[in-house]
C-alpha cells in the first residue's frame, strides 16, 4: 500500500518571541540595483544643493541622503512625498539607503521644492558630465522628440483667448452704451452733471475706466436733478460701471496677461495649456491641460530636456537646443527628428548653428512614392526653365513668375515666396479638371526658393546610406525612453503645478532614468562597460566595499550570539 503522509507540520512561529533588529545590510544582495545607485549618486557634485542651506537651528537631514532617496523613489515609480515617507519606514531597500533615517513627507517635499527646485538643471548637468566621462554620450547624434503630459489641473476650469477677446469687446460695447445713456439724460436735465467727456480711447484699460467712473460719481454727488426717476437711473448706471464693468475688465486684463500669446490656460494651473492628448481614455479628442515635454537622447540616455507651453513641436526646437547648450554646455552635431519639426525656420536655424539636420518635412515620404513621381499634373514634376524663370505645364503652356510675397509668422520669422501664374486662360484646356481645380481663370501656385533649397539638402542627407541608418534608430532611441517613463514607470500626469514645479519633476524623472540605466549597465555588464577603466574601478569598489561590510557583520553577529 502507498504510504500516507497525513501528519500536519508547521514551521515554528511564536509571536511573543523577542527578535533582535537586524541590520538591513544583511537583506540587500551585493548586486542589487540600490547599491549601484548609491555609489553613482556619490559621484555627483552637490555643492549647489548645500549652498541652499542657510545654517543655524537644529541639524538637517543630509542632502545627499535625501537626493538618493528621491532618485531611487522615482526609479521605483513612487512620486508622492507621502508614499516616499511611508517606504522609508516599510521598504527594506529604502531603509538601507537612508540608513534607517525616516524624514517625514513635509521634509521630503520641502527638500524637493525649495532646495533642489532651483538647481535641478545643475544636478542634471552633473549626471550628463558623468556619462560623457564614461563614454556613453558625446552629443554626436541627438534624437529629439516630444510628448504631451497632463498637468495637475482641473479639466473644466479653462479660459480661452478667443472667448476672452469676445467678452472684452462686448463689455466695451456695454460701457459705451451706458456712458451714452448717461450723456443723454444729462442733456435732458440741462447738463446738471456739467460737461461730460464720456469718450474713451479704443484701447482703454480698467484704470482709465475707473478714473472716469470716479469723476462721474463726484459730479453725481454734487448735482441736483429735476426728475427723481432720472436721478435714480443715472445712479444705477454708475453703480453698474463700478460693481460690474470695472471688475470684469480687470478680470479680462489679468486673463490676457496670463495667456501671453497662448490660446488657453487653466484656472488651477495658469502655466498649463489645453492640448489634445494621445492617451485619451474617453476617445473623444477632449482637450486637457498639459505641457509639451521635449527630450533629446543618445544611446537611450536623456541628454537634454525642456518644458514648453505650445502644443506644436515645430516651435520648440530652437528654444530646446538653446536650453540644452545652456544646461549641459554641449551643442549636438547631428539632430534627428520626425516631420513635426520640419520647417524652414528650423532648417535655417540648424544650418546657421552648423548642425546637420536629419529631419523629415511633411511631404518627404509622399515624394518617395511612385505615384507622386509619375504625377504629371503635380507642379513639382513640371519642367523648369531657369533662364526664363518659367514652368511648363502638361499642356505645354508657360507658367510665369508673377510677383513675390513676404510672410512673417508670430515669432517674427520672415519667409518669402514666389507666385507663378499661367500665361494663358486655363478654361477650355483638356487638362483643366485634373491640373487645376481652383476658381481662377489661370492656374496659380507658390514656391519658396529658400525652403526648397533646404529641403533638397535634407533629402540628400536622409536618402544616403548613412542617413537611412541614422534615422532608423530614432524609433528605438527616444520612443523607447518615452515608453519606459510613461508606461513602465506610470508617469502620465504631473503632481506639481506651474512651470517651475513641472521642470523640477521632469528633471528628476530624467535624472532617475539615466542613473537607473547606468546602474543596470554596471551591474549586468552591458555594452562597453568592461572596457572603461574608471567605471570598472567603480564597479570593483562597490563589490569590494560590500564584501568587507558583509564579513564584518557576520563576525559581529557570530561573536554576539556565542557570548555567555
Amino acid at each position: 500500500m502507498p504510504r500516507k503522509h497525513d501528519k500536519i507540520v508547521f514551521k515554528e512561529y511564536n509571536p511573543n518571541q523577542l527578535i533582535m533588529p537586524i541590520d538591513p545590510e544583511a537583506f540587500i544582495p551585493q548586486t542589487h540595483l540600490v547599491r549601484a545607485i548609491d555609489k553613482i549618486v556619490d559621484k555627483i557634485d552637490i555643492s549647489t544643493i548645500i549652498e541652499k542651506y542657510k545654517g543655524g537651528g537644529t541639524s538637517s537631514y543630509h542632502p545627499l541622503m535625501l537626493l538618493k532617496v528621491l532618485i531611487y523613489a522615482y526609479i521605483q515609480g513612487i512620486y508622492s512625498s507621502r508614499k516616499i515617507a511611508k517606504a522609508l519606514q516599510e521598504n527594506i531597500t529604502f531603509m538601507w539607503l537612508s540608513k534607517l533615517q525616516t524624514p517625514d513627507f513635509r521634509t521630503i517635499n520641502r527638500f524637493r521644492k525649495e532646495i533642489i527646485g532651483d538647481c535641478i538643471e545643475e544636478i542634471f548637468a552633473e549626471v550628463i558630465e558623468l556619462l560623457v566621462k564614461l563614454g556613453y554620450v558625446n552629443f554626436e547624434y541627438y534624437y529629439l522628440d516630444g510628448t504631451k503630459i497632463e498637468a495637475n489641473a482641473n479639466k473644466y476650469t479653462f479660459v480661452w483667448a478667443k472667448s476672452t477677446r469676445t467678452y472684452k469687446r462686448k463689455l466695451r460695447e456695454k460701457v459705451k452704451n451706458i456712458l451714452d445713456e448717461i450723456e443723454r439724460i444729462n442733456e435732458e436735465e440741462d447738463r446738471t452733471l456739467g460737461e461730460l467727456d464720456v469718450n474713451l480711447e479704443a484701447d482703454y484699460d480698467s484704470q482709465e475706466l475707473e478714473q472716469k467712473v470716479e469723476e462721474l460719481s463726484q459730479k453725481l454727488a454734487e448735482a441736483s436733478f429735476g426728475s427723481k426717476r432720472k436721478e435714480r437711473r443715472v445712479k444705477k448706471l454708475v453703480k453698474t460701471l463700478q460693481n460690474d464693468c470695472i471688475l470684469r475688465l480687470k478680470k479680462y486684463e489679468s486673463y490676457e496677461q496670463i495667456l501671453s500669446g497662448r490660446n488657453s490656460f487653466s484656472k488651477t494651473d495658469h502655466d498649463a495649456t489645453f492640448m489634445r492628448m494621445k492617451d485619451d481614455h474617453m476617445k473623444n479628442g477632449m482637450l486637457k491641460p498639459g505641457y509639451n515635454v521635449q527630450i533629446g537622447t543618445q544611446n537611450r540616455f536623456v541628454i537634454g530636456f525642456s518644458i514648453h507651453q505650445s502644443p506644436t513641436d515645430t516651435v520648440c526646437l530652437k528654444e530646446h537646443l538653446e536650453l540644452v547648450e545652456k544646461i549641459t554646455g554641449h551643442m549636438p552635431k547631428n539632430v534627428i527628428a520626425d516631420s513635426g519639426y520640419g520647417s524652414e525656420e528650423n532648417y535655417l536655424h540648424l544650418k546657421k548653428c552648423g548642425i546637420n539636420s536629419y529631419i523629415k518635412y511633411n511631404t518627404f515620404d509622399l515624394e518617395q512614392t511612385r505615384k507622386f513621381k509619375k504625377d504629371k499634373f503635380n507642379s513639382r514634376n513640371w519642367e523648369y526653365i531657369a533662364s526664363e524663370d518659367v514652368y511648363i505645364c502638361p499642356a505645354g503652356k508657360k507658367v510665369k513668375y508673377l510677383y513675390p510675397r513676404i510672410d512673417v509668422n508670430e515669432r517674427g520669422f520672415v519667409s518669402w515666396e514666389k507666385i507663378y501664374q499661367c500665361e494663358e486662360v486655363c478654361n477650355g484646356c483638356e487638362y483643366r479638371d485634373k491640373c487645376y481645380r481652383g476658381k481662377r481663370w489661370k492656374k496659380r501656385f507658390r514656391i519658396r526658393p529658400r525652403l526648397e533649397k533646404l529641403k533638397n539638402e535634407v533629402r540628400e542627407r536622409l536618402l544616403s546610406e548613412e542617413g537611412k541608418e541614422i534615422y532608423s534608430r530614432r524609433k528605438i532611441e527616444v520612443e523607447t525612453v518615452f515608453g519606459l517613463i510613461k508606461n513602465n514607470k506610470g508617469f502620465r500626469r504631473f503632481l506639481l503645478r506651474g512651470l517651475k514645479g513641472v521642470k523640477l519633476e521632469w528633471g528628476l524623472v530624467c535624472i532617475a532614468y539615466n542613473i537607473e540605466r547606468l546602474a543596470k549597465i554596471i551591474i549586468e555588464g552591458w555594452g562597453k562597460i568592461a572596457s572603461q577603466p574608471s567605471c570598472f574601478l567603480l564597479h570593483s569598489s562597490i563589490l569590494t566595499f560590500n564584501a568587507i561590510k558583509w564579513l564584518i557583520l557576520v563576525i559581529k553577529n557570530y561573536c554576539f550570539w556565542t557570548a555567555p
